[in-house]
């Protein structure tokens, strides 16, 4: 894992971003801005690890932001798509691997009835949120500080990932009238949701919750959150929507609503199910789900939705997940070994199953209002040590760390090992 081939290859790549791309890269939080330094440019990678254009080496703790779950270029999903692809790239037509994986994925997931393909997490945020409101025709929404739940204009309220470490969770261009039916709540706080409800009687169509917070660092709910959620949701006459983009097919193979035994209403998905490429997905109830159309008058589309190379790439990874229970053991031992170790530095380490994170503070984290007094100079100089020393770790606090099944206990060893050492 050491490194020391230079970074002049990324620096130069990187110079020539800054000409054509917005801050030299096509997401924020990849420009480094939050820790400093300039970012490496990925060449290569394989299993547990990344290769940069240097040539530099890199124990990958990022895992393209949670869909790597077998590791990179895993050979099954590999093969599916080299299969898919000799068939066509693209059809914008019915294809029998969309049909295929909306089965496997309601074979896997509690409640899960009905699902359309959608092309990113973003999309099927934004598209069950629109179906929550036609289903019950209500316009307001709950969500809850912190919580990242896609860029659409309305969920980029008090939200988390890049835009909380930016300093910049309300986006310049999202407009009043798109914002002001996102109702902000504060994650485990039950009453902070029940005031929401006294205050807007017969007007929230759903409460949309990461069900394991994910993009303010890792946020576990609280004993009866989700359980209080549930039962405020049936009170009120509002739907409960799981954001599952991260925790869906990683904390288990039904996902957060199998692992809590929470009945969700609606079910956003991403990440794990495109096998690393661009694939999402929302499901849940049949009679929620027949309002889409061309059933229902909930209008929603996508030219590549349901793509066959992507939804082989899906099938692949869900079919491993499903037929080798062992993995998630795997990498559930590895969370709490990692989370183990890296408490001992003495900070504060929140995990669950593979979802691990180090917040730069010694005080119980729960909530955003928590996770921001973390320290994210000193997350910054952690960052930068361990890059040094060919550990690769989300470049901002506000995120997880990504465990595969390609990670081994000398890996993890070597990270607690490196991570003591600043």
């Amino acid at each position: 894992m050491s490194v020391n081939t230079g970074t002049a290859k990324s620096d130069s790549l990187f110079l020539r971003a800054q000409r054509f791309l917005p801050g030299g890269v096509n997401s924020p939080v990849r420009a480094f801005k939050a820790v400093g330094g300039q970012p490496r440019f990925v060449a290569s990678a394989d299993g547990a690890y990344i290769t940069d254009v240097d040539g530099n080496r890199y124990l990958d703790y990022v895992g393209s932001w949670g869909p790597m779950i077998l590791g990179h270029n895993h050979e099954s999903i590999r093969e599916a798509v080299i299969k898919a692809a000799q068939n066509g790239l693209s059809f914008g037509a019915a294809n029998a691997l969309e049909v295929d994986m909306a089965e496997l994925m309601t074979s896997m997931v509690p409640n899960l009835e009905m699902v359309r393909m959608t092309s990113s997490g973003t999309e099927a945020v934004m598209s069950a949120l629109r179906v929550s409101r036609g289903f019950t025709g209500r316009e307001k929404v709950i969500k809850f500080a912190g919580c990242y739940n896609g860029h659409a204009d309305s969920m980029l309220v008090k939200a988390g990932s890049g835009a909380l470490t930016g300093g910049a969770p309300d986006s310049a261009g999202v407009t009043s009238g798109a914002a002001k039916d996102t109702l902000i709540a504060t994650y485990n706080d039950l009453e902070s949701v029940e005031t929401l409800f006294e205050q807007n009687k017969n007007e929230i169509a759903a409460v949309i919750v990461e069900p394991v917070a994910a993009n303010m660092g890792v946020i576990l709910p609280e004993p009866g959150f989700l359980e209080g959620l549930r039962k405020l949701c049936d009170a009120y006459g509002a739907l409960l929507i799981f954001d599952e983009v991260i925790t869906g097919f990683r904390l288990a193979p039904g996902g957060a609503q199998a692992r809590f035994g929470i009945k969700a209403d609606l079910v956003a998905f991403g990440k794990i199910i495109g096998g690393g490429l661009p694939v999402g997905a929302y499901g849940g109830r049949r009679d929620i789900m027949q309002t889409v159309a061309p059933l229902g008058k909930v209008y929603q589309a996508g030219t590549l939705s349901g793509n066959p190379v992507a939804m082989a790439a899906g099938i692949a990874t869900l079919t491993q997940l499903r037929d080798n229970p062992g993995i998630y053991t795997h990498i559930e031992t590895l969370g709490k070994r990692l989370a183990d170790g890296l408490s001992k530095i003495g900070n504060t380490v929140n995990q669950i199953g593979s979802l691990v994170c180090m917040f730069m503070t010694k005080s119980p984290v729960t909530s955003y209002e928590t996770a921001i007094k973390s320290d994210t100079e000193a997350y910054a100089a952690y960052f930068r040590h361990m890059l040094e020393n060919g550990i690769y770790l989300a470049p901002a606090q506000f995120e997880a760390m990504f465990i595969s099944a390609a990670h081994t206990e000398s890996e993890i060893d070597k990270t607690i090992e490196l991570g003591g050492q600043l």
